[in-house]
């Protein structure tokens, strides 16, 4: 199957460099659309959706392939090569930036730098570990998916993208949640929330830009400076941004932000 197919890959613009964009879980590329445009100018602007969401090809997903984050990172790495892409920007929102992460370990020559838009390496608290959840709310999150999947992303979404006086934009969060395949939506949020990428940290060479926004209940400051602590070579920037999805609701400030870093 080609890759381009298999991920809806697009590609605009007509710079040198190529930045690629990754959407989070229960999106996809469309999510980038107040962001992305805004560098065709000066990249070759890559985007594309994970396997199980917006065009992607459903019939190319694979359970056992996804069971882990690093299937999406073997995806991610056959885009680029499939491009004859090196040397990229990647920039990676949510459970992308681990993606990212897991696929500049494994081929470091494909990127040049790496900006992590609300990253979390572990979402359950694990003893002096805070990743702002506890075993049993995850546990009850997932439950809550795997029992109604609409009224979870009814409940759930505005939450997730807080600004509670934009309501248009919890409204946008929850129809993309509800778009995506129900069955798919259930496994990669058991992926996504119950990963543990504490330890990759630490491998990743790539340096990596850390943008944290202000009131984030999914990845909160304290999770965004363990991220970029245990990375070796990491920068924060605290947005004035708050919720987890600055790419819609602050997209001049995340521009600004990965325009100042690359």
């Amino acid at each position: 199957m080609q890759v381009k197919i298999r991920n809806n890959v697009q590609v605009r613009g007509a710079g040198q460099q190529a930045i690629v964009f990754s959407h989070g879980f229960g999106c996809d590329q469309n999510m980038w659309r107040f962001v992305a445009p805004r560098f065709e100018g000066d990249f070759k602007v890559v985007l594309f959706d994970h396997v199980g969401a917006g065009a992607s090809d459903l019939l190319a997903y694979d359970s056992a392939k996804y069971s882990s984050l690093h299937g999406y990172a073997d995806d991610l790495i056959e885009i680029l090569d499939e491009l004859h892409l090196e040397h990229v920007v990647f920039v990676g929102h949510s459970v992308s930036a681990m993606i990212g992460a897991l696929a500049s370990i494994k081929r470091a020559d494909l990127f040049d730098k790496l900006v992590m838009v609300g990253p979390s390496a572990r979402y359950i608290n694990d003893h002096e570990y805070f990743g702002g959840f506890s075993e049993k709310q995850i546990a009850e999150l997932l439950e809550f998916l795997d029992d109604n999947h609409m009224g979870w992303s009814a409940d759930m979404a505005p939450v997730i993208m807080g600004n509670p006086d934009r309501p248009e934009l919890g409204e946008e969060l929850t129809n993309s949640f509800c778009r995506t395949d129900p069955d798919i939506a259930k496994a990669f949020a058991r992926v996504t929330f119950l990963s543990d990428n504490r330890a990759d940290l630490e491998k990743v060479a790539t340096p990596t830009l850390v943008l944290q926004c202000s009131e984030d209940i999914i990845a909160s400051r304290e999770v965004g400076e363990f991220v970029t602590r245990k990375l070796r070579n990491g920068t924060m920037i605290e947005l004035k941004a708050t919720g987890h999805c600055p790419n819609l609701s602050a997209p001049d400030e995340v521009v600004e932000a990965i325009r100042a870093y690359v």
